[in-house]
């Protein structure tokens, strides 16, 4: 029934004059003849937690491994700090610090060892990797659990260990993969709490990619992808700002009766709702009276309603015209 509307992307927040610290200019990539990035230009701005989020198989992985240096994009350009990161690869891994979604530690060695073996990656030794162990594991509350093993450790200080590891060297770039994926709310809370330290007192550009809506409201900005496409740039505020008015959902019984009512409300209101399987969505100042109006038009064909304030759920719904999930795994798997 409704029509997706074209949007352009723009960001309509003030723009920082110092240089972006991750810039990509048309940046695409395809796997044989599946695209997986499709042109995507923005910057990240320096000391913010910028956000990557879209549903598995929108392409943040894609992007990610790019900006980490693990693949080579086959068209367009990303630079991190100044240095092409195709053709600059080992200049470019001097600038970022890396925290994958998959474990990376040797959990039979200690806290301490783990942070001794990264920084030597990076040719520190003596007196200042020691110092630098000390400064990293007391940013994260981990310092006097150095000597310990970490298998000894939770799942969430030992996700506290893989961000030590990844800030030993004092990377300016900070790009972590799922950070919260397998942390218990506690855990996520102190993960954020971590980043937010690291924006603020040091000044580092952290990148994260989720596909948890609650875990991207934490960030500064976002860019939301669909099928490799950028379909959103902002804050969290600024882009749910857009949606005018309540978001009003009406549930019926079939597929069927929500396109029957979507053409009912289209021809009596002039207004052009969604329909998303047996639900029929649509955005209406003061949706409460025109929840009224549509039951009290239309008795019989509306099983339940739901009026509420816009979500990043409902900017994707707005910018894609379907939901944050809709992809099966063998779509998923294929497009990351």
């Amino acid at each position: 029934m409704a029509t997706t509307t074209d949007y352009a992307v723009t960001d309509t927040n003030r723009a920082s004059s110092a240089p972006a610290p991750i810039a990509l200019n048309a940046l695409s990539h395809n796997y044989g003849s599946r695209l997986a990035l499709d042109h995507l230009t923005f910057d990240v701005r320096p000391a913010e937690i910028f956000g990557l989020l879209g549903p598995n198989g929108s392409g943040k992985t894609t992007l990610f491994r790019i900006l980490s240096t693990l693949m080579v994009p086959t068209g367009g350009k990303a630079h991190i700090q100044g240095f092409d990161a195709a053709r600059e690869p080992n200049k470019v891994r001097q600038q970022i610090g890396i925290v994958f979604q998959a474990r990376s530690l040797d959990i039979k060695l200690t806290v301490a060892e783990n942070l001794k073996h990264q920084g030597h990656l990076y040719g520190l030794t003596g007196a200042h990797l020691k110092r630098r162990i000390s400064e990293v594991l007391a940013r994260v509350g981990l310092l006097d659990r150095a000597k310990d093993s970490v298998e000894t450790l939770s799942g969430g200080m030992q996700r506290r260990v893989e961000l030590a590891k990844g800030l030993i060297h004092s990377p300016s770039v900070l790009l972590l993969d799922e950070p919260s994926t397998g942390l218990d709310p506690g855990a996520r809370r102190d993960v954020w709490q971590y980043l937010r330290m690291l924006r603020d007192e040091e000044g580092v550009t952290v990148l994260v990619t989720t596909h948890l809506m609650e875990e991207a409201e934490h960030c500064d900005r976002l860019a939301i992808l669909n099928e490799g496409k950028l379909v959103a740039l902002g804050s969290p505020f600024d882009l749910k700002s857009e949606i005018g008015g309540d978001v009003v959902t009406f549930e019926t019984a079939s597929e069927a009766d929500a396109e029957a009512l979507a053409q009912k409300i289209a021809n009596r209101f002039i207004i052009s709702p969604a329909v998303l399987g047996t639900t029929v969505r649509l955005e209406r100042e003061q949706g409460h009276r025109f929840v009224t109006d549509v039951v009290e038009a239309f008795p019989g064909i509306v099983e339940g309603v739901s009026v509420a304030k816009p979500s990043l759920e409902d900017v994707f719904i707005q910018r894609t015209g379907h939901r944050f999930w809709t992809e099966s795994p063998e779509d998923t798997r294929e497009r990351e």
